[in-house]
């Protein structure tokens, strides 16, 4: 009988970079929103910094993902490249060196060297790379998907602050009101993303909300203590 595994790894770039836009959304937008409430700004100066801080915030995820993932995508494309003049120069000596490669993992020389000539002939390209380099089509860098991943990811999460802002007439229950809706859905993020990661669910909802809670009642201080010298 077959016996399927539901891995987890093929979804490792788009789940990272999925929650952390998320992730950056939520804590970012309330701990600036918060902030700007406990320094005592008008309802409509804290929406306007919660807008603003979305837009920024969105175009930077996406800009840093996009030169960090291309940068990845880059040394990548060079060091198969250099692969492929490898290859081409000496091909007897990258079968050796494969070969050393799964005998280090194992097995025998006589098996390895077998091993090595035949994954030579069907792909030797895409030998070198998995098992010499670390390449793989699973963690191939795609600059252009993490960096939409980011920034959609972000909006979603600057849009809970946003809407408890807006929906919050009272100027006393808005900082409350921002850092509970915020802390709910950083702790659902943090279970959704360790269910989808094959990660322990508590573990990451509490590691998740730890950290928002900090920033936000960091930033809740430093906009405390300027509105009083204000």
């Amino acid at each position: 009988m077959p016996h399927p595994e539901d891995h987890k790894s093929h979804r490792v770039g788009w789940l990272r970079a999925s929650v952390l836009g998320a992730n950056d959304g939520i804590v970012s937008t309330a701990s600036l929103i918060i902030g700007f409430a406990a320094a005592n700004a008008q309802p409509s100066e804290i929406l306007l910094a919660g807008l603003a801080g979305l837009v920024a915030g969105a175009m930077s995820m996406a800009a840093g993902e996009y030169v960090s993932v291309s940068s990845q995508a880059d040394t990548e494309r060079a060091d198969l490249e250099m692969e492929k003049q490898a290859l081409r120069d000496d091909r007897e000596f990258e079968t050796r060196e494969l070969a050393q490669i799964y005998q280090e993992r194992g097995l025998d020389s006589g098996l390895a060297r077998q091993v090595a000539e035949q994954l030579m002939e069907h792909d030797a390209l895409g030998a070198h790379a998995r098992d010499e380099i670390g390449i793989s089509e699973v963690q191939n860098a795609n600059p252009i998907e993490a960096a939409l991943s980011s920034a959609a990811s972000f909006t979603a999460g600057a849009l809970i602050p946003l809407a408890a802002t807006w929906l919050v007439t009272s100027a006393t229950l808005l900082i409350l009101a921002v850092t509970v809706a915020s802390l709910l859905c950083l702790a659902g993020l943090g279970a959704i993303a360790a269910r989808a990661g094959g990660a322990p669910v508590l573990r990451a909802t509490a590691r998740v909300t730890f950290w928002g809670g900090l920033a936000m009642a960091l930033t809740a201080a430093v906009g405390h203590w300027f509105g009083v010298l204000a």
